[in-house]
Order: structure tokens, then sequence, then C-alpha cells
């Protein structure tokens, strides 16, 4: 759970600071961590959100795929924070929740379409440090899903690896949104 952060959280000041803790009460039930850690340098938090807002108005990509894509970066890198309020927000937007808890062991599951496997396959792919993404997956999802699609999924995954690896990197963990309403819990991880 919370509260092993790298850096303290700062204290939401100012007009500003109350709107983005009431949005963020409104939509999670609490003030989200990576607030109150990145509100100790308004650009970079900024910046994060405004890319943010513009990501959720790209359409070419079913939101769906988008969302097991994040999921599944979110599992590799070890966002336990992006996991959690992935799944949470999943189950606001209407994604379906037996795969969405599945996405951690998407590999050994049998809910997922071939489609939905090649996304997390490519998600994952793209997060290795170098990325291992083939000709071959990258075909497959061309032919699936077309150009602007693959486009915006590949553009979507990277900014998933910016904002979970960021969480990562300054011990921001689950605060457990998806508990908190009543969700079963995540799937474990298959050993690699």
């Amino acid at each position: 759970m919370a509260g092993n952060n790298r850096i303290p959280k700062a204290e939401l000041t100012g007009i500003y600071g109350a709107i983005l803790k009431r949005m963020s009460r409104k939509m999670l039930g609490d003030v989200a961590e990576p607030l109150a850690v990145m509100w100790h340098n308004r650009k970079v938090l900024n910046f994060s959100f405004s890319i943010s807002r513009k990501a959720q108005q790209w359409d070419q990509c079913d939101k769906n795929l988008k969302s097991y894509a994040h999921m599944a970066v979110a599992s590799l890198v070890g966002c336990s924070f992006c996991l959690d309020i992935g799944y949470f927000q999943g189950r606001n937007e209407g994604l379906d929740m037996t795969k969405a808890r599945e996405v951690p062991r998407w590999r050994e599951s049998d809910v997922f379409t071939p489609l939905e496997r090649d996304v997390m396959e490519y998600a994952e792919a793209m997060s290795h440090t170098p990325p291992t993404v083939t000709d071959e997956m990258s075909a497959r999802l061309l032919d699936q899903l077309g150009a602007p699609a693959l486009v915006e999924l590949t553009a979507f995954i990277g900014l998933t690896n910016f904002m979970t690896r960021t969480n990562t990197a300054l011990g921001i963990e689950s605060q457990g949104f998806s508990a908190a309403c009543g969700l079963p819990p995540l799937a474990a991880r298959s050993p690699a």
C-alpha cells in the first residue's frame, strides 16, 4: 500500500491545489499520491496532466485495447499504483473486469482474444530495455488495427512507460482504489 514515496508528499495549496484535491477525491475517493509528490514541481505536474488529457482525446485505437496495454506495462514495470488505478478506472469505464483482473497473467489466462494478446505482447516488448518489438508483431497489429490505430497504440504505450516508470522510480505504490470499491484482487503476475 501507499506510503513509501522516495520524495515526501507536498501539501496541495492555493486555489489550484484545492481544485486538484477536490477533483481527485471526486474521481477516486482520495487524493492520488502522484499529485502530492509531483506538486513539488508544478511544471512537470502540468505537463503530465496536459499530455494525459490530450491522449484521452485520441480515438483511432479501441480504448479497451489501450487499457489492457496500460495494465500490461504497469504489471511488467512493477507500478502497483498504475495497475491499481487502471483496474479501478476500467470498472468505471465499462472494461470487462474479468479480463482486467487477469492482465498480470495474460499469457496463462484463457479470457483474452488473439488481438488482445497481440496488444499486450507488443506493450511488453516496447517496455523492455532495449525494446524487443519484432517485425512480425508490428505486421500482425498493422493487419488487425490499421496504421492510424497502431501509431496511436504505440504512442500510448510510450506515454504509459513515462507514467509507470516515473511512479515506480518515485516509490509511489498502490493506494488500494480497486479494493476500496470492492473489486477482487488482481491476479498475480506469473514468474517470467
